[in-house]
């Protein structure tokens, strides 16, 4: 059963996801109206994952998203908005969000995307996968190739676009985050492209 926190402005929403989530074998440990909310919460509440609206009166999303990646890291985020803006996706993804649904995804989406990123894979909205290849397109050199990588590269961009963290790429090749880091770093020079999110779409081709 997973331990899920609700953050969002609109009280009929909170209420709609709740007892959705709820006949799914799911516990809504808490609702918050924003980020400070929220944080509340937490610091009371052990939590698995945490959907997130981003547009909040007070604290909104994407700053609560930075505060939750470095007081639970272990906690997941699942950004759930009608906002899919460059600027929001980007800022949203690059700060640590694990996932991105707009709001009228409907019931599937959404707990099929709780059960995806709680399994390690990111998810994006085929709207905001959009938005991002566009974005992608305009200011991306040329595709990187594959070849250009080392072995242990390769390994690790794949894994990227798997939408593993650097933490779950450490544990999966069984070598420390700092080395994962530095692996990345690496590929980033040779790509040109020094943001995760658009060397993720840049890589997915």
């Amino acid at each position: 059963m997973y331990r899920v926190l609700l953050v969002d402005d609109e009280t009929m929403l909170l209420d709609s996801l709740e007892v959705i989530l709820s006949l799914n074998d799911m516990e809504i440990v808490g609702k918050a109206h924003d980020g400070v909310e929220a944080l509340t919460v937490l610091s009371g509440a052990a939590c698995d994952i945490a959907l997130v609206d981003l547009n909040m009166k007070g604290m909104g999303g994407i700053e609560l998203i930075g505060h939750m990646k470095k007081r639970y890291p272990q906690t997941r985020i699942l950004v759930l908005t009608t906002f899919y803006d460059d600027s929001n996706i980007t800022d949203a993804i690059s700060g640590g969000a694990d996932g991105y649904l707009l709001k009228d995804s409907g019931k599937d989406a959404i707990l099929g995307a709780i059960r995806q990123i709680m399994g390690g894979v990111s998810v994006l909205d085929p709207k905001v996968m959009q938005r991002l290849t566009a974005l992608v397109g305009k200011s991306a050199p040329q595709q990187p190739a594959y070849g250009e990588f080392t072995e242990r590269e390769q390994e690790i961009a794949g894994l990227l676009v798997e939408g593993l963290t650097n933490r779950q790429i450490a544990d999966r090749l069984y070598i420390s985050e700092g080395t994962v880091k530095n692996y990345i770093s690496a590929i980033y020079d040779k790509t040109g492209i020094h943001d995760r999110v658009k060397l993720v779409v840049a890589l997915r081709g």
